[in-house]
């Protein structure tokens, strides 16, 4: 049957109301040390995934354009940043913890304000769905509160003092230095946020560039930014990554780089800082997630929780499901029910209720994955599914490929799209010997209701990998559970506490415990002349 994809993409008439954009958003301005600068240079026109029917054909919709600002103004935001951190001595990394949770709740109250109009911009620069593009942003705000509360608990531990063999400690966590951000398309708001908000709060000046795709969603909240943090505190960087990017971390002046993003360019940043081991690397990177499906899996449960993992938001999330290993008792079953789950989903354009799949953000990506399932095809495998892997500009329809073997790109590349290998096997030592091999350690998920194999698998593969699903997808969250990856799938661990920690360092105030520093300590903490060295209890 054929899928019509010719009458997916609407008119411009037949895009409702509520979903419309009131016009292409012309973003001139951008947050520099604490003003917001007007742009009269060149600029990056932003095309959405969603194509509108025209009289000239299929015409990827106009969203608006933004700055494309060179090195001169990514170092003036850079010296901004200095400066407001100054060496540690300045307002915002010296300012007490209660003071920087309230600009920070404050910043929260007013983005908030701002959620119809992220919440369109979502889904129009990258295609994820309407509903998805609003957890989003629930999702975000979720996240800074629960950032606040961690962070007041942290405080609270620490408010005390230690005691051991004579000396007197008061253990607190203070800021590294000069921070610079940078998130992905596919969470472009929730990862990006996952870091800076850690990293701002901790008390660290930030320099942040926003990803290719999704960048004019990040415009309405500037000033939010402006408004709640000193002069400098936050600063955005717009233009091409390989062009200001280098020039950042040739300076020296970077503490911290995160980015979520290819381990490629993480190496290549790195290597550009001329003091590496004063740089401290907060990393989300490439993954490979592997399903393990053995004989004496549940294999209804294994289809559906493969139909969410590997095609959630297109398949295009570091955690998805990347490739399947499936026994070969199970393995037919396991196609053609897999076939028949794919085939349920609905597709169209993200407004359009219970819809699954949706056009991809990036331009070369339908051609990409062309070439993956031709590749594939060329070395003996099908595409098994009705329909799987037609194409219509931006949109790609799922393809379900078997059987995958070693020799096929898809079975070692990340494709992050809507394409599902499909490897069978009869020994477990193979996707074991896989996750061994594989230069990805994310995650894995194995599908079996038999105990004694289930814990058979786990012991050797807890060590390749950094978090082991049993029975359902690989996922990131709750966001209280550590997140990170062994080899070159992380650098680092982000959950709500461990971002805190990760943007900040153990430092403390110690003395010998004798009556004069006892009377020094004291008077200093009546007298509330220290916001590190403090009692203050925050609820």
């Amino acid at each position: 049957m054929s899928l019509n994809l010719e009458n997916l993409f609407p008119v411009e008439t037949d895009i409702p109301e509520a979903y419309a954009l009131e016009g292409p958003l012309d973003q001139r301005s951008y947050l520099s040390n604490g003003d917001m600068l007007t742009w009269s240079g060149d600029v990056h026109t932003v095309l959405s995934p969603i194509c509108v029917k025209t009289k000239k054909g299929l015409e990827r919709k106009l969203i608006g354009t933004y700055p494309l600002c060179g090195e001169k103004e990514a170092q003036i935001a850079l010296d901004a940043a200095v400066a407001a951190y100054n060496n540690g001595r300045g307002e915002w990394p010296t300012m007490s913890v209660a003071q920087r949770i309230d600009c920070v709740e404050k910043f929260t109250r007013d983005i908030m304000a701002k959620k119809d109009e992220v919440v369109k911009l979502i889904m129009w620069e990258i295609g994820k769905t309407y509903g998805d593009s609003v957890k989003e942003f629930d999702r975000t705000i979720e996240y800074i509160n629960a950032t606040i509360d961690a962070l007041k608990d942290i405080d609270r531990k620490s408010a005390g003092f230690t005691i051991e063999q004579g000396i007197v400690a008061q253990i607190r966590r203070s800021p590294l230095g000069v921070v610079l951000c940078m998130g992905p398309f596919n969470y472009p708001l929730n990862e990006t946020f996952t870091t800076l908000i850690p990293a701002l709060i901790m008390g660290n000046t930030i320099l942040f560039k926003p990803p290719k795709h999704g960048t004019l969603l990040f415009y309405p909240l500037l000033k939010a930014f402006r408004d709640n943090f000193p002069k400098g505190v936050v600063n955005t960087i717009y233009g091409r990554g390989n062009k200001i990017i280098p020039g950042l971390m040739e300076s020296g002046k970077i503490n911290v780089l995160t980015l979520i993003g290819s381990s490629k360019v993480a190496d290549q940043l790195k290597k550009m800082h001329p003091k590496v081991n004063r740089l401290r690397a907060i990393l989300g990177l490439d993954a490979k997630n592997a399903a393990i499906i053995t004989a004496n899996a549940d294999l209804n449960l294994a289809v559906k929780e493969t139909v969410l993992g590997a095609l959630s938001f297109n398949g295009q999330r570091c955690t998805a499901l990347k490739i399947i290993f499936v026994h070969k008792k199970q393995v037919d079953q396991f196609v053609k029910d897999l076939s028949e789950e794919v085939a349920k989903l609905k597709f169209g354009m993200p407004w359009e209720a219970g819809v699954s799949l949706t056009p991809l953000p990036e331009p070369q990506k339908p051609a990409y994955l062309k070439e993956l399932i031709e590749d594939a095809a060329a070395k003996g495998a099908q595409v098994v599914n009705p329909n799987g892997g037609e194409a219509k500009e931006s949109f790609v329809y799922p393809a379900v490929v078997y059987p995958v073997t070693k020799e096929m790109k898809l079975y070692t590349e990340e494709q992050f799209g809507p394409v599902i290998p499909v490897v069978t096997f009869d020994d477990i030592e193979e996707p074991i010997n896989y996750l061994i091999e594989s230069t990805h350690g994310q995650q894995v998920s194995i599908f079996s209701n038999d105990p004694t194999e289930v814990a058979a698998l786990i012991d050797p593969i807890v060590n390749q990998v950094s978090r082991v699903n049993i029975n359902c997808q690989c996922q990131r969250g709750p966001d209280v559970f550590p997140f990170t990856g062994r080899k070159d799938s992380a650098e680092g661990t982000l959950s709500v506490v461990d971002a805190l920690r990760a943007f900040s360092i153990r430092s403390l105030v110690a003395t010998k415990l004798n009556d004069n520093n006892k009377h020094l300590l004291n008077e200093i903490i009546d007298g509330n002349n220290s916001n590190f060295l403090s009692t203050k209890y925050l609820f």
